[in-house]
C-alpha cells in the first residue's frame, strides 16, 4: 500500500519525476504546463534531486537542449503543452530519428488561433507522426504512473525512442485528485540506473550524431525506427505488467468498461471517459446494453487488439478532441476507420469532434450520443458520419452520410 495524498495531475507528474531523479530536464514555461516545471524546480533548488535543470529561451531550445543531453549520455525529461509543442516540432522529429529516450509531459491544451489556453488533444495529435510514442491519461492516478513507466518504455534496448505521456489541461492538471505515490526508493529502484548507448561523452569511442544521411542509408534507419516502435508494443504490456506488481495497478494498451455484452459504445480518450462512465452506469441499471472502450496507448496504435475489443459491437460512436480538417472526421476515428477495414465483422462508425478548447462534455450530451447509437443499431442508418457537437448552430455538423 502507498500513500494517500491529494495533488494535482501537474504536481503528481513532477513527484514522479522527482523520484525518478533524471540527469537533465530543460524547459520553458507554458500554460498549463508550467506548474510541473516550476514544481520540479523547487525540487532542484532544495537539493532533492541531482537534476541540472536548463531554463531556456523557448520550447525549440528546451528539446534542443534535451536532445544535446541525450547525445551526451543523460536520462532527460521534459514539460510542455499546445504552441509549446508545436515550436518543438522540427526537434521532435530529431529526437526521435536518432533514437533518444527522451520523456515529455504533455499537458494537452488547443492549439492556437484563435488563443486558447484549456484542453483539447490538438497538440499531441498534431504530432502524432512525429516517431514519438504517446500514452494518455484519464486522472492524476494514472499521469503519475504513466510518467514512471514512460523512462522504462523509452530506454528499453529494443525500442530506445521518446515518450510522451499525456494529460488533460486543467481538468487533470489542476485538478486536485486522490491518488497512491509509491515510496522513493521503490520508484528509483524500478526506473533503474540509465544506460547510455554511444554517447558523445565517451572520448574512447567518438561517435557523430546529425550526419547526412542521403538516398544510401535514410530508409533503412527508417525502417529501423518502424521496427523500434513495433518492439514498443510488447514493452510497453511488459512495463506495466511489472509496474502493477509494485502498484496493484494494471494497465493495458485500453480500458474496456462494460464491453463484454455491449452492443452499442463510445471510445473517448483521457479524462472525459470519466463523464461518460457515468452515464454508462446509468443507462446500464436501466438495462441496456451501452459500453465505453478508453485508449491509453495511441503510438504505437493497438490496431488488432482494439479490432477484436469492439468486434461483437452494433455502432460505436468515436469521439475526437481534435479535427483533422479536410478529412472526414478527426484522428482517432480515422484510426479505428483503418484498423476495422478488413474485418469482415464490424460496428457502424460515426464520429463525434467535442470539447474544443475545453468545452465541457455534460451528461445530457453522453446520453444524446448513445440514443442516436441505439438509433443505428435498430435501423442501420447513418444521419451524419462526423460532426461538431455542443457547438451554437446547425451549421456545424459538416459530414453528411
Amino acid at each position: 500500500m502507498g500513500k494517500l495524498v491529494a495533488l494535482t495531475g501537474n504536481i503528481a507528474v513532477a513527484t514522479a519525476m522527482r523520484q525518478i531523479n533524471p540527469d537533465v530536464c530543460a524547459a520553458y514555461p507554458i500554460t498549463p504546463s508550467t506548474q510541473v516545471m516550476e514544481q520540479f524546480s523547487e525540487y532542484v533548488a532544495d537539493g532533492l534531486v541531482d537534476t541540472e535543470l536548463i531554463a531556456t529561451e523557448s520550447e525549440h531550445s528546451a528539446m534542443s537542449a534535451c536532445i544535446g543531453a541525450a547525445a551526451a549520455g543523460g536520462r532527460v525529461m521534459t514539460a510542455t503543452s499546445s504552441q509549446g509543442l508545436a515550436l518543438m516540432w522540427e526537434m521532435l522529429y530529431i529526437a526521435a530519428g536518432m533514437r533518444f529516450p527522451i520523456t515529455l509531459a504533455c499537458v494537452n491544451r488547443a492549439l492556437s488561433a484563435p488563443i486558447n489556453i484549456h484542453g483539447d488533444h490538438s497538440d499531441s495529435m498534431g504530432a502524432r507522426d512525429s516517431g514519438w510514442i504517446q500514452i494518455y491519461a484519464e486522472n492524476a492516478q494514472e499521469a503519475y504512473d504513466n510518467q514512471i513507466q514512460t523512462v522504462r518504455i523509452a530506454e528499453h534496448m529494443d525500442v530506445r525512442l521518446p515518450v510522451m505521456s499525456c494529460m488533460d489541461g486543467f481538468i487533470t492538471s489542476h485538478a486536485i485528485d486522490s491518488l497512491e505515490l509509491l515510496d522513493d526508493k521503490t520508484v528509483r529502484d524500478f526506473a533503474g540506473e540509465y544506460k547510455a548507448t554511444h554517447p558523445l561523452l565517451d572520448v574512447e569511442h567518438p561517435v557523430t550524431y546529425g550526419a547526412l544521411d542521403l538516398q544510401d542509408y535514410f530508409m533503412e534507419h527508417k525502417r529501423a525506427q518502424a521496427e523500434a516502435m513495433k518492439n514498443s508494443r510488447k514493452v510497453i504490456l511488459d512495463v506495466a505488467r511489472e509496474y502493477k506488481k509494485l502498484s496493484g495497478r494494471g494497465f493495458e494498451y485500453f480500458e474496456e468498461y462494460y464491453m463484454d455484452d455491449a452492443e452499442i459504445a463510445i471510445v473517448i480518450l483521457s479524462s472525459a471517459a470519466g463523464t461518460v462512465k457515468v452515464v454508462v452506469d446509468a443507462m446500464r441499471a436501466k438495462g441496456e446494453k451501452v459500453g465505453l472502450l478508453r485508449p491509453r496507448v495511441f503510438r504505437p496504435f493497438p490496431y488488432n487488439e482494439l479490432s477484436d475489443a469492439l468486434s461483437n459491437v452494433k455502432a460505436v460512436a468515436i469521439m475526437d478532441r481534435a479535427d483533422s480538417h479536410g478529412a472526414e472526421g478527426g484522428p482517432l476515428f480515422m484510426e479505428f476507420k483503418s484498423a476495422l477495414y478488413n474485418n469482415k465483422k464490424q460496428p457502424i462508425m460515426i464520429n463525434k469532434i467535442f470539447g474544443l478548447g475545453g468545452r465541457d462534455l455534460m451528461l445530457p450530451d453522453i446520453e444524446t450520443v448513445y440514443r442516436e447509437l441505439r438509433d443505428i443499431k435498430n435501423t442501420g442508418k447513418i444521419r451524419t458520419v462526423s460532426e461538431y457537437i455542443t457547438v451554437r448552430g446547425e451549421e456545424a455538423a459538416y459530414g453528411k452520410a
